[in-house]
Parts: structure tokens; sequence; C-alpha cells
């Protein structure tokens, strides 16, 4: 089943004095359900762009996109908020996390904002807390954690609300090597369980742990292959 499909998807940014600058020019691709999927290319082709459409953090200047079943191309800011609250989770280079919470109390977030009772936030979360491997550590604060422990608490943190799909940007930038070896194994193993994943990464190695790769290039999806 396909789980997210682009169409003709163009994204460009007005920069003043006359300058448009063209992100994507015409990607055509489709994600389909439970595939683990890495988007590469250099600086400037148009990877953040692409994630930020698939996450629906912005809206393409012309195409089309599908989510599940929604077209969701042209919903307003309060809809596509409402699409990223329910069917998109995201973990980020840096985290995210909200410093003065605990780590619980952090992948609790998306639950306290989809109005879940507190008893089942903390269940939910405490579940998920385990799950990355965090349950000794789940109530300190994120100063309180190395950078990997705080990646895992963002993971969690994605899985909330049981997502369509997991967007997941440079996820192991700010972390060492064998931190960031470990974090890539939670991936692979929400990819065994049929979770939807797609990684941003200029990593070739990152990359070839993906069922696919999607290549950009100057806005352009140049190499759509299996790894």
């Amino acid at each position: 089943m396909i789980l997210a499909r682009m169409i003709e998807l163009r994204k460009s940014y007005e920069m003043g004095a006359g300058v448009v600058v063209e992100a994507l020019r015409g990607v055509n691709l489709a994600i389909e359900e439970g595939e683990y999927v890495a988007i590469m290319g250099a600086s400037g082709s148009g990877k953040s762009t692409l994630l930020n459409l698939v996450g629906c953090l912005d809206r393409p200047t012309s195409g089309q996109y599908l989510l599940g079943d929604q077209d969701v191309s042209n919903l307003s800011d309060a809809e596509l908020s409402e699409v990223r609250g329910r069917r998109i989770g995201f973990v980020f280079q840096s985290f995210n996390l909200i410093p003065q919470l605990s780590a619980l109390d952090n992948i609790e977030v998306p639950l306290f904002y989809q109005g879940m009772h507190r008893r089942e936030r903390r269940r939910r979360a405490t579940a998920l807390a385990e799950q990355v491997g965090l349950g000794q550590r789940a109530r300190h604060r994120p100063t309180e954690l190395s950078g990997g422990e705080q990646q895992r608490v963002a993971i969690a943190r994605s899985l909330a609300n049981d997502p369509f799909i997991i967007l997941a940007d440079e996820p192991t930038g700010n972390l060492d090597s064998r931190t960031g070896t470990s974090i890539l194994a939670i991936f692979d193993e929400l990819s065994s369980r049929g979770r939807t994943v797609v990684v941003v990464t200029h990593d070739e190695a990152i990359g070839g742990r993906a069922h696919s790769i999607i290549r950009l290039a100057d806005g352009r999806v140049v190499e759509p292959v299996a790894a």
C-alpha cells in the first residue's frame, strides 16, 4: 500500500528583488507502508525542503501530495497542524526537547495536545521509554541525559501518537559514531516492526541501512534506487 505519494511537486521561494529560488522542481515519488527510505543529496539539493513537505511543515507551490487517502497539498495551517499531530512523528538532529520537563513528560507532550487522560498518557509514555531503552532514566531532565539518551527520548516522543510515518532529519548528526550506531539500530528495529521511516542523511553508511534511497540534485530526484 502506498502511504505517501508526490506528483509533480514544486516548491519555490521568493527572495526579493524579483529573485525566485526553485528548491524542488517536479518531484514524483511514492513511499510504501512499512518502507525504510533514505533521502540523500548534497547541501542545497532540496533534502530539507522535501522533508518539510512530507512532514506537512510546509505546503508545495504546485503539485499534489497525498498522505494516506488525504490530499494535503492545499490544507490550511490549522489543518496541516492537525495532520502533523495525528499522523507524523518527527526526530530532529538537535533533539528539540523541553529542558524543564523530564524524559517521560517530553514523551507525553503530543498526547497532552491530543487530549489523552493523564493516567493513559503516563502509561503509554512509560511503555515507549522502555521500548527505546530508557526505563531507568525516564524521570531525568534532558540536561541530565547524554546525547544518545536525549535522542532516544525524541524517538519515543515521535511514536507517542502511533503515527503513519516517522521522519528523521540527520538523527545522528550530533552524536559520536558509537552512540549514532545504537540510535540507528532503533530505527532498524522500528522498520522491522512495520513502521514507515524516512531519514534525511548525507552519510552513505546510514543510507545503506534503508530499503531504498531517494537521491536529489538541484531539486530533482535523480536516483530512486533500492538499497
